[in-house]
């Protein structure tokens, strides 16, 4: 394992062993930086399009212009 993954996986766990409460709290002050908020629904969106099909980026830009 990375040392990215593993440290994750730490505060992965910090995470999960919080109350609701704490929770809502952590995810929150996240949500509240405009950086980190941008971050992270970009983080979602790529989670979420995963399995959709791609194709390159030239062939992209010749159908969308």
């Amino acid at each position: 394992m990375k040392t990215v993954e593993s440290r994750a996986e730490v505060y992965l766990m910090a995470i999960q062993s919080l109350s609701k409460a704490e929770k809502e709290a952590v995810i929150t002050r996240l949500l509240e930086d405009p950086q980190l908020r941008e971050d992270i629904l970009d983080l979602a969106v790529i989670q979420q399009r995963q399995g959709e099909p791609s194709r390159p980026f030239r062939d992209y830009l010749t159908t969308a212009l």
